[in-house]
């Protein structure tokens, strides 16, 4: 799946801008035109993701090839009812083993296993970290994909 896949990391609040969406659209039709990516991994509780599915969705449009991957961090096992619902707007979705059983860090497996999964990662992260100095969600999946030598594509 590495080759042509692409995932999605940022933060759960985001400055929504006309000219944001517009660089995610760019940044997904590049992928799409000039290094054959087809397949995007979602996450879910962020704005930012919410933004690049909105994109990746006019993308599809133009490219109907294009497959939108959710990958959950709730719900190991679903219901076919539930599975039904999440087909309706994605091609396909799964729950990654190494996230069982994680616990509070369930997003932070959830986003290692999407970055192990892609060649590209189209990342809105602040420079900002929480009290006490702790990273944020979105700062360790950055120093994740940088580590794992992935294609970075920074947009904050």
């Amino acid at each position: 799946m590495t080759e042509k896949t692409c995932c999605f990391i940022g933060h759960r609040e985001i400055k929504n801008t006309e000219e944001l969406g517009k660089r995610v659209y760019s940044e997904v039709e590049a992928l799409v035109l000039e290094r054959g990516v087809d397949t995007f991994l979602f996450g879910s509780k962020s704005r930012f993701n919410s933004l690049c599915y909105e994109q990746v969705c006019k993308i599809k449009e133009k490219y109907p090839h294009v497959k939108r991957v959710y990958v959950r961090a709730e719900f190991p096992l679903i219901g076919e009812s539930y599975e039904d619902y999440l087909l309706e707007y994605y091609e396909d979705t799964y729950f990654p083993q190494k996230a069982l059983g994680a616990g509070k860090a369930v997003y932070v497996e959830r986003n290692r296993d999407m970055i192990d999964k892609s060649l590209f990662c189209v990342v809105y992260c602040h420079k900002d970290s929480f009290p006490h100095g702790r990273k944020s969600g979105t700062q360790i999946a950055l120093e994740y994909a940088v580590k794992r030598k992935k294609n970075v594509i920074l947009l904050s």
